[in-house]
């Protein structure tokens, strides 16, 4: 009798152990699919990651940040606080009664020219974005900075946008 229970004892703990063991195994096959997916799912963020690089960089090709001959005509040391002050330079002059004058639309339908993005290309170059209400558009400004007077601006050309 008591053999009879050694051995019942013995059959079922190798029914247990092959249960866990199928239990494990497909586990083990279902987190492998789960990592196998997580790693394409990996990749095609990388190559998002670098495509959207890439465009930014071509992107921000014309611009006075990447543009080293350009930075060469400020002082490297103020560099970003001449930026800054050009750039306050051009807001400020939203606050005329005309609006700003570097757009040569004045007021559009009772209400004035307001520059309210700038953007620099180089050390000569600046490109704005505009709006009069519904109206909007972009100027082209050329520049000449000295830092002991106020920036010379003239405007270059602009488009003008109308929303239908």
């Amino acid at each position: 009798m008591r053999h009879k229970v050694f051995f019942y004892l013995f059959v079922f703990s190798i029914l247990i152990i092959a249960l866990l063991y199928n239990t494990n195994r497909n586990m083990m096959k279902s987190e492998e699919k789960k990592i196998e997916i997580a790693h394409k799912r990996i990749e095609i963020v990388r190559d998002s990651l670098k495509l959207v690089s890439k465009e930014l960089s071509d992107a921000k090709y014309f611009s006075l940040g990447y543009n080293d001959d350009a930075q060469e005509y400020f002082n490297y040391k103020t560099l970003d606080q001449d930026v800054d002050k050009i750039r306050e330079e051009i807001l400020a002059l939203n606050h005329l009664e005309t609006g700003n004058p570097l757009v040569p639309y004045g007021a559009m339908n009772d209400q004035k020219c307001v520059i309210n993005k700038v953007q620099f290309i180089n050390h000569r170059w600046i490109i704005a974005d505009f709006y009069a209400g519904a109206i909007h558009g972009e100027v082209l400004i050329k520049y000449f900075y000295n830092p002991d007077q106020p920036t010379n601006f003239t405007t270059i050309e602009t488009v003008l946008y109308s929303t239908q």
